[in-house]
């Protein structure tokens, strides 16, 4: 599975958090692929292979946490970058996320302005 050169897969419960990131993204040249839990994501993972992973921690049916690390067990995605994006911002949440093997951590609400540079540490890898 060869990925695209800027697909990144958004895996996020709230319409309206998953159109603002696509329309960020989108205007700076990334292709976004989205997933509304984990069951779509672990789908889309079985048949694509994007560039990074931008992930919810909180989803009704399996959370961030949970799912980076299941991501990560996996051989052929152990590499891949994953960035929490997450409202959970109280002393630990970002080491609870990197713990769980997430890359990188962005905070909700997002600063648009600087969503794509914070993305491209990550994905020029």
């Amino acid at each position: 599975m060869t990925p695209d050169k800027r697909t990144i897969l958004y895996v996020e419960d709230n319409q309206d958090n998953r159109l603002l990131v696509r329309r960020v993204l989108e205007a700076s040249g990334y292709a976004v692929d989205e997933a509304k839990n984990a069951q779509e994501a672990l789908g889309y993972l079985n048949t694509k292979s994007p560039n990074l992973i931008l992930m919810d921690i909180s989803m009704p049916d399996m959370d961030g946490y949970a799912l980076t690390a299941r991501i990560k067990a996996m051989p052929e995605f152990a590499k891949m970058p994953i960035i929490a994006m997450t409202a959970n911002v109280m002393r630990g949440d970002r080491e609870r996320s990197l713990e769980a093997g997430c890359d990188g951590y962005i905070q909700k609400p997002i600063d648009i302005d600087n969503l794509t540079q914070q993305i491209e540490r990550y994905i020029i890898r």
